[in-house]
């Protein structure tokens, strides 16, 4: 089982390697820059050359980094999104020198615009990163959201039609996040409601591209939008529910990173062993 956590990366980032690795992980996600905040400065040549060198040893692959939330591709506004794609360019070269497989990104908020008009600048927006990044490795997996405000991705229509727009598609794949699937009105707390959910994502993009997967119970109600997530089985999605999801034919072999509460020291190897016991229980 391919299995990790999000993990912090204060201090030097390849800190975050050992935290991964003291957790049994093989393999993490991380912010590589304050989430926060625009870009203060890039990692050095001796910080990129001691991750490389920990990855390698630690064998922590793959290795995922998640968008800061200030950018937005959708934006209207056109002094953020140029900022937003120039932020964007900059992590992936900098994701590539790390060696970074994928980045994780939200789909972008089209501030109450309209829908289509906000895919339509997402997609010029990933067209854009791709042809300046074209020398890069990273891919980019475009994350489900709970369809909180105005947020788009959060039915799988979005990704449709984001990828039907991209001139260069190979790069771009899917993060799939249960807890946001749960809370924009997927059922997959069921048997019948997962199911219903693959074949969506098969119809509109393939579940073959799904690459990564965000392991979170969800805190609130079916549908309610409200992006809270809760520890593994104690949550709406419950116990069988993320049994039926760790252990589907089509999902088990994908790598799950978990995205679950952090309110006290234990609550990651909590997490992440009743994981590993739902999975060794099937």
């Amino acid at each position: 089982m391919i299995l990790g956590v999000h993990v912090s990366g204060a201090g030097k980032i390849y800190e975050a390697l050992g935290r991964a690795a003291s957790l049994g992980c093989n393999t993490m996600q991380v912010f590589s820059r304050n989430p926060q905040r625009w870009r203060e400065d890039f990692l050095g040549r001796p910080e990129i050359g001691e991750f490389n060198r920990r990855q390698e040893k630690l064998k922590i692959h793959p290795f995922f980094i998640h968008i800061p939330y200030l950018i937005n591709l959708a934006s209207p506004n056109p002094k953020l999104y140029e900022v937003s794609i120039e932020a964007y360019i900059e992590d992936i070269l900098e994701a590539n020198e790390i060696r970074a497989d994928y980045i994780v990104t939200h789909m972008g908020s089209h501030k109450e615009t309209s829908e289509p008009a906000g895919l339509k600048r997402l997609t010029a927006a990933i067209n854009t990163i791709l042809d300046k990044t074209k020398n890069a490795k990273v891919g980019i997996l475009l994350e489900n959201t709970s369809g909180s405000g105005s947020w788009l991705g959060y039915k799988f229509g979005h990704q449709k039609i984001v990828l039907q727009g991209l001139k260069n598609k190979e790069r771009v794949s899917l993060c799939l996040d249960t807890a946001h699937a749960y809370l924009a009105g997927y059922d997959i707390a069921t048997k019948e409601g997962l199911e219903t959910m693959l074949y969506e994502i098969e119809e509109s993009a393939g579940t073959n591209l799904i690459k990564l997967i965000h392991l979170n119970d969800a805190k609130d109600k079916l549908g309610s939008r409200h992006d809270r997530h809760e520890h593994i089985g104690q949550g709406n999605i419950g116990l069988e529910g993320m049994k039926r999801i760790i252990n589907h034919p089509k999902l088990r072999n994908i790598p799950f990173i978990l995205e679950t509460p952090k309110k006290s020291e234990g609550d990651d190897e909590m997490n992440l062993n009743t994981v590993r016991k739902l999975r060794q229980e099937n």
